[in-house]
């Protein structure tokens, strides 16, 4: 997988931005494109709460901490980021899962995350 536009989402469509504000994604281009080198699979774009954050920080994924020399803004609660998937999946086993966007998340997370177990945290299914 490369980092182009031709990245598809885990309902297999265009995949979508996830954030600009902050600036998100293993690419910094505001979605969660991946690539082989990206082996945290930065790919499943979350709305992040305080619950989930406090919970990253404990887990060993600090995402409040800001560091500028990473371009790193640190989180709050609304924010929308590019999460790990496998943090995300022990997040959804500790019951600290936040909500998500499946259209801004990448097809890629279905290696780690089953569509039917992400489904019930999406914020984007009508």
């Amino acid at each position: 997988m490369s980092n182009d536009q031709d990245q598809k989402n885990v309902l297999g469509e265009k995949l979508e931005p996830c954030s600009m504000d902050p600036v998100t994604g293993w690419f910094r281009d505001g979605c969660c494109n991946t690539d082989n080198l990206d082996h945290g699979v930065h790919t499943v774009c979350a709305r992040v709460t305080s619950k989930f954050l406090e919970w990253a920080k404990i887990a060993g994924n600090d995402l409040i901490t800001p560091h500028p020399e990473f371009d790193f803004p640190g989180l709050k609660e609304g924010d929308n980021w590019c999460i790990c998937a496998g943090t995300y999946a022990q997040s959804i086993d500790a019951g600290t899962a936040c909500k998500i966007y499946l259209k801004k998340t990448n097809q890629r997370t279905l290696e780690i995350i089953p569509l039917a177990k992400l489904k019930p945290f999406a914020i984007d299914l009508s």
